[in-house]
């Protein structure tokens, strides 16, 4: 059996970066920056006042009480240039032009919040309550660079750089396709032999949770020609497939007899468990990759967070590898299949995983109350509570 380690590196070079593409602010949120962002302007751009209050000269409030006379109102985003002269204040908002001449600003709550003359009851030092132009980015400085995801604080400062639109990554578009003649449509009535399909709900949700844009589409019956027929309809908005179902020894395994004889995805038997059965490859004039997983809920979920995901991520542009692990503490003894890696699902509480009832690769009510995989190596058969584990952070 090939392992783990080998069908994920083959996986990711395979699989490229998608190529840069400039868009929207607004289409930006969860792509990745692919140029770098240099702010034209200082960050402020000019002097303006932290708060409510008044602009005055320091030296004029350092004896208090004093009263100065307000000479005029400033608003953020007041166009015209205001001075203060020697024993005189102006009232200020948050964000307005500090006036030329005034060095501090009084805060409101210092005041009697007088609107002709104000009383000033406690001293203001120079530089009180004043943003300075360029204490946040000066001009040419960069702000983001080559890689960096977009969240919503990169967005506000490409915004606040002035920035329309934006050189990206976009997010991987990923058309999930389960299969199987005994999937129905959650909501319809079930038949005998059959289930209702959670694996496609499950994978574009977990896409989507990847940073790719997930599709799902209608559920195939065993039949390679209509499965060959609806992934060709689905390749023109796909920049990945991922297929669940099809892929085992048995007959009437719809993907692995439709793409097999293609010569560009390979089926083979991976050393792990749950999810020993997997394809990869890709079709069509676009060389879009296609990931073939079981059909089994567990293992289709397993198998998207080892090989998937880190795909995904080079497709973004982003490091990509083997998940994250974690040293945690065991709970429970645990036994494993000589010669293959085991993902075993558990429950973390602080430092201790314990692992959860129902192990089993169809059992998805297990899979939903963990929030971990335990990594049990292919030599270990058997590893006992309060032994050292590495899991994956579901």
């Amino acid at each position: 059996m090939k392992s783990v380690d080998q069908h994920l590196a083959d996986i990711l070079s395979t699989v490229r970066p998608l190529a840069p593409l400039e868009v929207e602010l607004e289409s930006a949120l969860g792509t990745t920056l692919a140029e770098e962002i240099v702010s034209p302007v200082p960050l402020p751009p000019f002097n303006n006042s932290a708060m409510d209050g008044y602009a005055v000269r320091a030296v004029d409030v350092q004896d208090v009480p004093v009263t100065l006379p307000v000479i005029d109102d400033v608003a953020a985003g007041a166009g015209e240039m205001l001075a203060i002269g020697p024993g005189h204040a102006a009232r200020i908002m948050t964000g307005g032009p500090m006036p030329a001449g005034a060095d501090a600003v009084v805060p409101v709550e210092w005041t009697d919040g007088g609107k002709v003359s104000v009383r000033v009851d406690r001293a203001a030092s120079v530089g009180n309550a004043i943003r300075l132009a360029g204490e946040d980015v000066r001009a040419g400085d960069t702000v983001l660079r080559p890689g960096t995801v977009i969240g919503p604080a990169q967005l506000g400062i490409i915004a606040g750089v002035g920035r329309r639109r934006v050189l990206v990554r976009p997010r991987p578009r990923v058309v999930v396709l389960a299969t199987g003649a005994e999937l129905v449509e959650p909501g319809l009535a079930l038949g005998h032999g059959q289930i209702w399909d959670s694996n496609s709900f499950t994978l574009t949700a977990a896409v989507r949770e990847a940073g790719g844009d997930g599709f799902r589409a209608p559920t195939v019956g065993d039949d390679p020609a209509a499965f060959l027929e609806q992934l060709d309809a689905q390749l023109v908005r796909a920049d990945a497939v991922i297929t669940s179902g099809g892929v085992s020894m048995g007959a009437y395994e719809p993907v692995k007899e439709a793409l097999g004889p293609l010569g560009t995805v390979r089926f083979e038997k991976v050393a792990m468990q749950p999810g020993m059965p997997q394809g990869f490859g890709v079709v069509g004039d676009d060389q879009v990759p296609v990931f073939a997983l079981p059909g089994n809920p567990v293992s289709s979920f397993v198998s998207f967070m080892l090989f998937v995901r880190p795909a995904l991520r080079r497709m973004r542009g982003l490091e990509a590898g083997f998940p994250e692990t974690t040293a945690v503490r065991l709970g429970a003894d645990v036994r494993s299949p000589e010669g293959k890696r085991s993902f075993l699902r558990g429950r973390l509480a602080g430092d201790v995983v314990e692992p959860v009832r129902g192990q089993g690769s169809h059992q998805l009510a297990a899979l939903a109350s963990a929030d971990a995989l335990i990594v049990v190596p292919e030599e270990v058969t058997a590893l006992t509570a309060g032994e050292e584990v590495r899991v994956i952070r579901l």
